[in-house]
């Protein structure tokens, strides 16, 4: 049998009707760009995350990067952040301008190591940018006292991790503007490319409306700020409503899938396999399930041998790659680098059948047992 390291094919039988509805809705209708399935999908969004705002955009780099134009973030300016992440962390500091400060990561949870942010602020200082890797939401309560102290602004990078647990409320709603994306394999994801900023700053989301839309003011013509083409489709608009109408089934699956991996790998920790750890008062949406392995290439030859598909998530610091070099302050990020070499993610998704992921399980435990 094939194994597939995502599947979204199941995902969508059991939602066809539904959503096959909604797009022809939209082919009737017509309204293809900023049509009524655009407004849902936001009322629904801040309603699940529990914001105040909710804004829909055209991906999860175009969210971050609509977050630092609305803070006034640019040349000047530096941004704490982490070294581990998807480049678009980077990238999006680079745009505008601002100088990413790289923080070494917790070697335990692959999130920004909190304990290190306050040594790295200087008077340039404008924003801390932590990333909710893997699913799980970084230690947000000690990111916003340490930008309280010191004024400064806290975004969320959470692409990975939309709607988690987090101390009784949810990722993408734990700091000033929290950021994710919808691409089609992330937890929840749309047909194309999708993403969303959420604020709870009347005075923000105003600012974040009008650059999703070239900086727009009153009317089509009048522009009081340089803003970008951010715009959702409504037909992405008109997925993600219906999907997110599943969402808390998935996430109960997804929670499920995890809890059998590490059961199955526990016995593996005196091989050096390390499964991922979820702090007691967060929880993870499991955008991917990793694990870290001292021999990471003969892992993945041995499960391709099995028909098992793997992935890195993230085989280099984002400082190290040949177009960010030079470009920021860097820390030291040693356990950023070792996690570089030694993680590993396994399929993951919420229609996984016991019959796959026992598979998955079976070619784990054969690299070792």
């Amino acid at each position: 049998m094939s194994i597939p390291f995502i599947d979204l094919k199941p995902q969508y039988q059991a939602l066809k009707s539904e959503i096959d509805e909604r797009i022809h809705r939209v082919l009737e209708h017509g309204q293809f760009i900023m049509g009524p399935e655009v407004r849902e999908c936001e009322e629904n969004l801040k309603k699940f995350i529990g914001s105040r705002h909710a804004i829909a955009c055209s991906n999860g780099t175009i969210a971050l990067q609509m977050a630092l134009m609305a803070l006034g973030i640019g040349p000047g300016d530096e941004v704490i952040t982490t070294a581990f992440s998807f480049i678009a962390t980077a990238e999006v500091l680079l745009l505008v301008g601002a100088t990413p400060v790289y923080v070494d990561i917790d070697p335990e949870i692959y999130n920004i190591d909190t304990k290190k942010i306050a040594s790295a602020i200087t008077p340039k200082t404008k924003a801390i940018l932590p990333v909710s890797l893997y699913g799980q939401p970084s230690d947000m309560d000690e990111i916003n006292a340490i930008a309280k102290k010191h004024k400064l602004f806290v975004i969320e990078d959470a692409a990975q991790s939309f709607g988690a647990p987090y101390k009784n409320r949810r990722s993408c709603n734990l700091s000033d503007i929290g950021c994710t994306s919808f691409f089609p394999a992330k937890p929840l994801g749309c047909y194309g490319d999708g993403g969303a900023v959420f604020t709870n700053d009347d005075a923000l989301a105003e600012k974040l409306l009008s650059i999703r839309v070239h900086g727009m003011g009153t009317h089509r013509y009048q522009h009081p700020r340089v803003g970008l083409n951010g715009r959702l489709d409504s037909i992405q608009c008109a997925v993600i409503s219906t999907k997110l109408s599943r969402y808390p089934w998935e996430l109960e699956r997804r929670n499920f899938i995890a809890t059998k991996y590490t059961q199955a790998f526990s016995e593996l920790a005196g091989h050096g396999v390390r499964t991922p750890k979820i702090l007691a008062d967060r929880g993870s949406v499991w955008a991917q399930y990793t694990l870290w392995v001292p021999d990471r290439s003969k892992f993945q030859a041995k499960l391709q041998e099995k028909g098992v598909p793997t992935a890195v998530h993230y085989p280099m610091a984002m400082c190290d790659q040949d177009a960010y070099r030079n470009t920021g302050r860097v820390l030291d990020i040693k356990s950023a680098r070792l996690a570089a070499e030694h993680v590993v993610s396994l399929p993951m998704y919420p229609d996984m059948t016991s019959e796959i992921q026992n598979q998955v399980i079976e070619a784990v435990r054969c690299v070792y047992l």
